[in-house]
């Protein structure tokens, strides 16, 4: 199995408005957020790639126009834009690009990490 990753970067506010009161998620705050996408294939490209890195910029294109400098609860209309929330929204839009998308992981800090992985 050939495998390969890509990381991508943005700045986004959210608030987790569902966490008891007193946590600190549930002020409003913001991260700048790492997103890294795994694809895999068992067979490479006739150029010798799983895919060509290039043709990630959809992904780069989407993280910039939509979720980069943006209030995410917006964004999604949702209370809770968690990481693992961003990862598999972010592993569905990958997926319907690129059928050898097998995961992504999101990271809110240097430390931690939410993987979806079907």
């Amino acid at each position: 199995m050939y495998k390969i990753t890509k990381e991508f970067h943005f700045s986004a506010s959210h608030q987790l408005c569902e966490m008891p009161e007193g946590h600190p998620c549930a002020r409003l705050h913001g991260h700048n957020y790492a997103v890294v996408v795994e694809l895999a294939s068992e067979e490479l490209n006739k150029y010798g790639f799983v895919v060509d890195f290039t043709e990630l910029k959809p992904l780069k294109q989407y993280i910039d126009d939509e979720l980069d400098h943006r209030h995410l609860n917006t964004v999604f209309g949702h209370d809770q834009v968690t990481s693992e929330f961003l990862a598999k929204t972010i592993y569905e839009f990958c997926k319907g690009h690129w059928a050898e998308t097998c995961a992504v992981r999101v990271s809110e800090t240097s430390k931690t990490w939410a993987e979806y992985r079907p």
